[in-house]
């Protein structure tokens, strides 16, 4: 189940200097895609954001200390098996693959970056991994996106990519990425797995920046349920081959850049709200007027969260009140009750402390029967803006979650 029309683009454009190989290991699933090389060129910037759950996977702690010591030729992915929550032996098996990948293609170990997505606790059989490789490393192509895209998906239903290019000063720049995220999706950092690459010249710490700054009003602003993973990785390459340097100095440049960065990332973060287990409806809460960014992103959330509020969307039911109860406890000090309002779509259903005097029940229900729904909470207090995306909470949900490991 989703919502909406599938968003992956008819045209992946390819990256010159990154290539992507898929191919199967069984570590799951026999015969699904499950193993995914990238090779990067040389000279190429390569940086990453990373969870911040205290038991991050072996392979999340192992690609952090390789980017402190050399620079990243090859990622290694492989679902349906997170290598997280397992001690020790975990960390070997993670340097065992790097190890296996650094011999394949005659590179350092510390230069191959590796990620890991699906069960947590158990153990990694990384024996079928290592002999997937020399498969993935024949199939490189610069135009692997789409089966790297299938490669990398756990309990996803679709492929979720994105892909943009535009000129500046008469070079052509090209951002393509895809990302892996369906639940256990809660932003602190970047809540899945995701990989986007651009031509572009980067310097490695303006890079790192612009990726933060993206991640944070993209994947840092989406949740389905609240949990945040022990693998989530975003990693941002530029390999340099279209020409144009990006850099502060040139702000026309650098805008545009960014530009393009955010809007590939914000279509990737939509696209795994979009993918949420169980989801029929993909859901803006935004909260206006707040006093701080703080403030505004708590009560967001806060409503994203509810079960209750989840639920009645799941429900198509305009029950008001339960948007109205978190707004409340969201710990808002001196919160003016009779100065905030609370929207559904265009709909006032909230003003002076109750009930807007011109809200109908048919009003509320023509919103909530649709796919997408808006919850705007203007709060009247400051001059702050924040945006979350969320789904509702459904009866599959469930099912997906209490069947995983079967």
């Amino acid at each position: 189940m989703a919502v909406g029309p599938a968003t992956f683009p008819s045209k992946m454009h390819p990256v010159q200097g990154f290539e992507l190989g898929t191919a199967s290991a069984g570590i799951k699933t026999p015969g699904r895609k499950d193993v995914v090389l990238m090779r990067i060129c040389d000279d190429a910037s390569v940086v990453g954001v990373f969870t911040k759950n205290a038991f991050c996977a072996a392979p999340v702690q192992l690609c952090k200390d390789h980017l402190s010591k050399a620079a990243a030729r090859y990622l290694i992915v492989n679902t349906g098996n997170a290598n997280a929550g397992t001690g020790q032996e975990g960390w070997q098996d993670a340097v065992a693959t790097c190890e296996a990948v650094a011999t394949l293609c005659d590179t350092d170990t510390a230069s191959v970056l590796p990620f890991s997505t699906g069960v947590i606790g158990e153990k990694l059989p990384v024996e079928k991994l290592i002999a997937a490789l020399p498969k993935a490393k024949e199939a490189l192509s610069v135009d692997g996106w789409n089966d790297a895209a299938e490669g990398i998906l756990t309990t996803d239903t679709r492929l979720k990519g994105c892909s943009k290019q535009f000129v500046y000063q008469g070079k052509t720049v090209t951002l393509t990425g895809i990302s892996k995220g369906s639940g256990m999706i809660k932003p602190n950092m970047a809540t899945m797995l995701g990989y986007v690459a651009t031509d572009a010249e980067v310097e490695a710490g303006l890079l790192q920046q612009l990726l933060i700054d993206a991640t944070d009003c993209s994947f840092n602003r989406i949740t389905v349920d609240g949990d945040t993973s022990t693998n989530d990785s975003c990693m941002l390459v530029a390999t340099g081959k279209s020409g144009l340097v990006v850099s502060e100095s040139d702000q026309e440049g650098f805008l545009a850049f960014k530009q393009a960065l955010t809007e590939v990332m914000q279509t990737l973060a939509h696209a795994i709200i979009r993918d949420g287990e169980g989801a029929t409806k993909f859901v803006t809460v935004c909260v206006e007027s707040a006093a701080s960014q703080e403030e505004a992103l708590r009560t967001a959330f806060d409503i994203a969260h509810s079960p209750l509020v989840k639920t009645a969307l799941f429900a198509s039911d305009p029950n008001w009140g339960r948007i109205l109860a978190v707004v409340g406890r969201a710990g808002i000090e001196n919160l003016d009750l009779n100065a905030l309002q609370i929207f559904l779509g265009d709909v006032c259903i909230v003003s002076q402390g109750g009930r807007d005097s011109g809200y109908t029940e048919d009003a509320g229900q023509a919103v909530m029967d649709g796919e997408e729904i808006l919850i705007r909470v203007v709060l009247n207090r400051g001059d702050v803006t924040e945006t979350v995306w969320t789904t509702d909470l459904s009866h599959d949900y469930v099912s997906i979650n209490a069947d995983y490991r079967s």
